[in-house]
C-alpha cells in the first residue's frame, strides 16, 4: 500500500511512502525529490507527525538510509 500526504515545512513539500517496497520518496521544496530506501512504515508516520519535519529529517532519516535522487540520470 503507498500513501502520500503533503506537508506544511519550510523543507519538504511532500513525502510518500511504499509498504511493500519500504521507500520513502520525499519531495523538497526546490522540487528535488530523493527515494530512501528501507524505511520502515513507523519513520513515515513520524515524520508525517513531526512538529518539524526538516529537524525530523535532519535527525532521523538524512544519512541513516540508502537513497538515490528520482528524476535525475546519472552517468556510469
Amino acid at each position: 500500500m503507498e500513501r502520500a500526504r503533503r506537508l506544511d515545512s519550510a523543507l519538504i513539500e511532500r513525502i510518500r511512502h511504499d509498504d511493500e517496497a519500504d521507500t520513502l520518496a520525499i519531495r523538497f521544496r526546490n522540487r528535488r525529490e530523493y527515494l530512501y530506501e528501507q524505511v520502515p512504515r513507523a519513520i513515515y508516520d513520524a515524520l508525517a507527525k513531526a512538529p518539524s519535519a526538516g529537524s525530523f529529517f535532519n535527525e532521523r532519516i538524512k544519512g541513516h538510509f540508502p537513497c538515490h535522487r528520482l528524476g535525475k540520470r546519472y552517468a556510469p
